[in-house]
């Protein structure tokens, strides 16, 4: 079989590993491969090359980010990502992390493993979205598995499993329709089976809390939790329920609402056409960086336009990494396709009333904001926190206080 796209830029390394890997294996033999991230030379010096030979397109004059990214902020980061961006310094942190090859409905799934010491350590799955990847989480991995290492209490420890998203990154992509967040649940839940976990936690936001919506449909008596920074749910059918909506919430709802208005440009191509969005982006690192790093800019709790700040949020080797993880691996138009999928793949179980211990952490700058009355008809909410700052990249943005959110809300459910 072959992992990833046709590749010429794929790894040596990963090379050797799937070489040993002859025939697809059913769920029944699924096999655990360790991975280490090894992008090759020759992968480093063509970035180099088409970073040099960016050609970039006009501006209005006096604009910022109103018609999109920013030209002088992605030019400083493009010089930054040719001139004195280390790959190899955020591979090796990436490595320091256990990484796998998971063999999972018939292809190889990549995910961090990261067991901790404390034999009283819960199973917690992380499940990112779009445009992150398991990067985002690589300030959590150290204080969910070894809290006391890093100032927290020994009682709040997890076994940290961070997979990649079936085309994303190093997980290989779907070669036939139907991958949209229903089924890519389910792979995720056979990859816990797989790596030994009976009952386990889940977290996440973005398409990860969809995914995590539908794992927990499937599969609720498997769960500990489900914990969510981006909770969707629909207007109750209960009319009293329905109207249940402070003042506070609604006006929230409301200007995320009208600002979102200008944000949902790229659902649309990216559920519609992304093979031809997919072509640009797979072929010019300064296109690939323009789209990942408006949402970045777009979605993160700032002032918008001339004065929205990426960098007092985000350090441009953060961006940069998980930026890379797409142009090393040639995922973009694999990931964006989830988007598409999920718009044209018919739901195999409908959702009900989801019987698991749901945690929120509602952050004021999320994409999409709930009303705990909706969600509470559609959630067994157990936990729920109405934050003063944050945005969509929570884990990444507000580590800290998204570390303690989860650990607030797992602690009682251990």
């Amino acid at each position: 079989m072959r992992l990833l796209r046709p590749a010429a830029l794929l790894s040596a390394m990963l090379l050797t590993i799937m070489n040993t890997l002859s025939t697809p294996l059913t769920a029944q033999e699924a096999t655990v491969t360790p991975f280490k991230i090894a992008i090759s030379d020759a992968q480093l010096t063509d970035l180099q090359s088409r970073l040099t030979r960016t050609r970039l397109p006009d501006q209005i004059d006096g604009s910022s980010w109103e018609y999109g990214t920013d030209k002088a902020v992605l030019a400083d980061l493009l010089a930054y990502w040719r001139d004195d961006y280390d790959w190899r310094a955020q591979e090796a942190a990436l490595n320091r992390f256990d990484q796998s090859l998971v063999q999972v409905d018939g292809r190889a799934l990549h995910t961090i493993h990261q067991r901790s010491t404390n034999p009283e350590a819960i199973p917690l799955l992380l499940v990112h979205g779009w445009p992150g990847s398991f990067a985002e989480f690589h300030k959590l991995i150290g204080p969910l598995t070894d809290p006391e290492a890093h100032g927290g209490n020994a009682k709040d420890s997890y076994h940290v499993i961070a997979p990649s998203l079936p085309g994303f990154a190093f997980s290989e992509a779907p070669s036939t329709p139907g991958y949209g967040s229903e089924r890519i649940a389910l792979v995720l839940a056979e990859l816990m089976q797989t790596l030994g976990y009976e009952r386990y936690a889940i977290a996440g936001g973005d398409w990860g809390a969809v995914i995590n919506s539908h794992h927990a449909n499937h599969f609720p008596e498997r769960l500990i939790g489900l914990h969510s920074n981006m909770i969707l749910a629909a207007p109750p059918a209960d009319e009293a329920q329905r109207l249940q909506v402070s003042d506070a919430e609604a006006a929230l709802r409301e200007a995320r609402i009208a600002y979102m208005q200008g944000e949902l440009a790229y659902q649309q191509i990216q559920g519609s056409k992304p093979q031809s969005l997919g072509y640009g982006l797979n072929d010019s690192p300064a296109g690939l960086a323009a789209w990942i790093l408006e949402k970045f800019h777009g979605w993160t709790d700032m002032p918008q336009g001339a004065d929205g700040d990426v960098w007092a949020h985000f350090s441009k080797d953060e961006i940069l990494t998980n930026i890379s993880l797409y142009w090393f691996t040639e995922s973009i138009t694999s990931s964006m396709r989830i988007y598409y999928e999920n718009r044209t793949t018919p739901q195999s179980k409908p959702t009900g009333y989801i019987d698991v211990p749901t945690g929120v952490a509602l952050f004021p700058a999320e994409i999409y904001i709930t009303p705990r009355a909706w969600a509470e008809a559609a959630y067994d909410i157990r936990h729920w926190t109405q934050l003063e700052r944050g945005g969509h990249f929570a884990a990444l943005e507000q580590t800290e206080t998204y570390l303690g959110e989860l650990n607030a809300f797992f602690s009682p459910l251990r």
